[in-house]
């Protein structure tokens, strides 16, 4: 299944009585409570919120980053509580350029579930009508299997390739944190070392993604090599570094992974290295 659907596609899907469950996963980093708020507003009918601080992160300890990964048993209890089963097909939206929904499209296909898409554009996209009655999630009645994070780089194993060089980091976020300037959500700023910048805006054109042979050229540019299994992506929590690697993914450059802690987990501890 490719990572994203049309509009025109989910609307025909919709139509089709196919089991779908729409997610709006709308956020703000700097107001957490800015996407519920724009969900109970407006969204497309039928839509769960899925809040990233409390549906796609676990808990934080001040060592393990801005929204840590939850454990493989806490997510497949949410899984079952937001009513996601196997033949459940996803489709994620947002409308920041499906930054957050590719964090859900990304926890679900790392674990197991193939029938996830994303809405390319986001809300700006959808041509059909908005409703603001909110929809509670219906929980699944079988429990969701419980599943690890398949393609997940821990932070050993990052600092490890520092001396290994095996993997290419690629780092999402702006160049301006890159280098350690305008740092507003983390104690400290730079980038690990060896990392490439690739901020994940690079992938857009307004807010729906280039096509699979811009995304493909631009990603084989950075890298000079279409070994994809060879690259870790991360960002400052672990949640554009999920847009790259499903850009990635959109240009048929497979099996790249996630470190999922990032620059927030990575800059916790002064003992690790920092390059500006």
């Amino acid at each position: 299944m490719t990572p994203l659907i049309t509009a025109n596609q989910l609307e025909e899907a919709l139509n089709s009585g196919e089991n779908v469950l729409l997610c709006d996963c709308r956020f703000d980093l700097v107001d957490p409570t800015t996407g519920q708020k724009a969900y109970l507003e407006g969204h497309i009918p039928g839509a769960i919120y899925v809040d990233l601080d409390e549906d796609l992160s676990g808990d934080k300890n001040g060592n393990n980053g801005r929204h840590p990964l939850p454990t493989p048993q806490a997510w497949a209890l949410t899984k079952s509580r937001l009513g996601i089963d196997a033949n459940t097909l996803v489709v994620a939206y947002d409308n920041q350029g499906s930054v957050y929904a590719s964090r859900l499209w990304w926890m679900l296909k790392a674990t197991g579930h193939t029938k996830v898409q994303v809405l390319d554009g986001g809300l700006d996209a959808w041509n059909g009508p908005i409703g603001n009655i909110p929809r509670k999630p219906s929980p699944s009645s079988t429990a969701a299997p419980v599943m690890p994070f398949v393609g997940l780089i821990l932070v050993d194993a990052v600092l490890k390739n520092l001396q290994t060089k095996k993997n290419t980091v690629i780092d999402a976020r702006a160049n301006d944190r890159f280098q350690g300037q305008n740092e507003t959500l983390d104690p400290v700023g730079g980038h690990i070392p060896n990392a490439l910048n690739y901020c994940f805006r690079s992938n857009l054109s307004g807010k729906s993604f280039k096509t699979p042979e811009q995304l493909y050229q631009n990603f084989v540019g950075l890298l000079g090599t279409t070994k994809a299994a060879e690259v870790i992506h991360q960002c400052g929590s672990g949640v554009t570094a999920c847009h790259n690697l499903m850009a990635m993914e959109i240009a048929g450059l497979k099996g790249s992974r996630l470190y999922a802690g990032s620059w927030s987990e990575w800059c916790a501890d002064p003992s690790r290295p920092i390059a500006l």
